[in-house]
């Protein structure tokens, strides 16, 4: 399955979310670092990740997840 590429804050935390939770990586694209860099949000059906380009870290909840692309502004606001 292709990855869904989007731009931060063009989807919501749950329509991130629920992208994963079918089997799909998100690619989003975000100022990081005041340059525009590509990370990936994916879940192996247990855990979830956020592979950005200085680090790879993982949230065993969903919640945490979710807290995580909210408060890194990868999602829109409702």
């Amino acid at each position: 399955m292709d990855p869904l590429r989007i731009e931060a804050g063009e989807l919501t935390a749950d329509e991130i979310i629920d992208a994963m939770r079918g089997g799909r990586r998100v690619v989003v694209t975000a100022d990081l670092f005041g340059e525009e860099r590509e990370l990936t949000l994916r879940h192996d059906g247990k855990t979830f990740y956020c592979d950005t380009p200085t680090r790879l870290h993982k949230h065993a909840e969903e919640a945490e997840m979710r807290a995580c692309i909210e408060k890194m502004g990868y999602a829109r606001e409702k």
